[in-house]
């Protein structure tokens, strides 16, 4: 008869789908439940067949010695001079060429494996969405920020070095150059002029380095904030430049200014 006949080819295609008569990735709904509304989302069935094909490669396992992780801390060395400025409201110079940072960065670690290698970076990343101008003895807002420019970071020139490397001494970050040559390729990094900044210290063990964006342990310091410039707006900040830095012993000594 034909309904039996197209009885037994159902009974033919359910056992084709699996032997106890049911599809196990589109299970059939329970009794009493309403079946799903057909066309509106797709079955799982389908959606499995059209899942994206697993990574080629299987991620990098996680570090295992994660009882010492918890215990890394990062001490800003020069924190009671960052807070001079940053009362004022700290100014850096950038320049087409490459302008180092004073204050600079000095940090002190501790919690660190002795026995593990580290990686130390630093990368600056924009504080607000606003560009500034010095008007009226004071930083205003004056307009939207330019677009950000790719993000660079700067690999402290001793890495990678072991734990005991690191650990009870000054590590300074003076090597690291701020420019605003959007085509720069010397690896400075890269900012726009009258914008402000938060510097931020990265510390990974030398086998994640694949995994950047992940760091294992990222340290801020709100005082070391600075708005950048081309040539100082504020005199408070030159003359505190003037009497901290000691590469300025010749303006403290002829009594010059360095403002443009």
């Amino acid at each position: 008869m034909p309904a039996a006949s197209g009885e037994q080819g159902v009974r033919e295609q359910v056992s084709r789908m699996d032997p106890a008569g049911a599809d196990p990735c589109c299970p059939s709904p329970t009794e009493g439940e309403a079946p799903p509304p057909q066309g509106l989302f797709p079955t799982s069935c389908n959606m499995a067949a059209r899942a994206p094909p697993p990574r080629a490669l299987a991620p990098p396992p996680v570090p295992t010695e994660t009882a010492g992780k918890e215990q890394v801390k990062m001490e800003l060395e020069n924190a009671s001079l960052w807070k001079q400025f940053s009362a004022v409201g700290t100014e850096m110079i950038i320049t087409k060429k490459g302008r180092r940072m004073f204050p600079g960065l000095s940090v002190k670690l501790s919690g660190l494996n002795p026995a593990l290698r580290y990686i130390l970076l630093l990368d600056i990343v924009p504080l607000d969405s606003s560009r500034y101008r010095f008007q009226g003895d004071a930083w205003q807002t004056v307009g939207e920020a330019e677009a950000r420019l790719p993000d660079r970071v700067f690999i402290h020139p001793d890495s990678p070095a072991t734990g005991a490397h690191w650990l009870g001494r000054s590590v300074a970050f003076h090597r690291a150059k701020l420019t605003n040559h959007t085509l720069d390729s010397q690896g400075h990094i890269i900012l726009h002029s009258l914008h402000r900044y938060q510097p931020r210290l990265h510390i990974m063990e030398a086998r994640d380095m694949l995994r950047w964006g992940g760091a294992q342990h990222s340290f801020s310091f709100p005082e070391t904030q600075f708005l950048t410039v081309t040539a100082y707006q504020n005199p408070r900040i030159t003359e505190l430049k003037i009497r901290s830095n000691p590469f300025a012993k010749g303006f403290r000594e002829d009594g010059r200014n360095c403002k443009k």
